[in-house]
């Protein structure tokens, strides 16, 4: 009786033992399961992550390429310019000379002409004269001192300034006046 005894609490032993082993078993299955999801998880933002960030290059990507070609004809009209311009002194040259003045009005309708494919390309020119100077359209290139115009004001464009489309292709080289009443002196 006593080794019958024995055996059935070796066997109750097994069975405790038994149930031990899986309970272990399954808190380590549990464990690994929570640790899988977790690195799914994060994968799986990581995945998210990558996929915005392809997303906003191409984007971006696109945007320069529409950029690109929509101020690719910049560095032409920016030569284009300085021809331009001579010409257009050129043609307002005062001349008593009959036969010279003819040519000058043909010449002036070729300007015109030529001032007509400029702005339709999108190239104007910016406005100075007579506006408060502004550092990003206008470089001042001197000062003067006329009390009877405003501070800060531009008086006279020594190189004309222009935009291409929305941007600036080059600044106007003006004259700004500037003149203080602090001490009846002008700065």
């Amino acid at each position: 009786m006593a080794n019958q005894e024995n055996q059935e609490i070796k066997k109750d032993e097994q069975v405790v033992r038994e149930e031990e082993t899986k309970k272990t078993k399954k808190h380590k299955l549990e464990a690994k399961i929570e640790e899988l999801e977790a690195q799914v998880k994060e994968l799986n933002d990581k995945y998210l992550r990558t996929l915005a960030d392809a997303e906003n290059f191409k984007k971006r990507i696109d945007q320069e390429r529409i950029n690109d070609r929509k101020y690719a004809a910049s560095s032409f009209a920016n030569e284009l310019l300085i021809p331009y311009e001579q010409f257009s002194k050129i043609v307002e040259f005062p001349t008593d000379n009959d036969m010279l003045k003819n040519f000058l009005i043909g010449f002036k309708m070729i300007k015109d002409q030529f001032e007509q494919v400029l702005e339709k390309e999108g190239v104007k020119e910016i406005k100075a004269v007579g506006e408060i100077f502004d550092a990003k359209l206008h470089y001042a290139i001197e000062k003067a001192n006329d009390k009877e115009k405003p501070n800060n004001t531009v008086l006279e464009v020594l190189q004309k300034g222009y935009y291409f489309k929305d941007r600036i292709l080059r600044p106007a080289m003006v004259k700004v006046n500037e003149w203080s009443d602090e001490n009846g002196e002008d700065k």
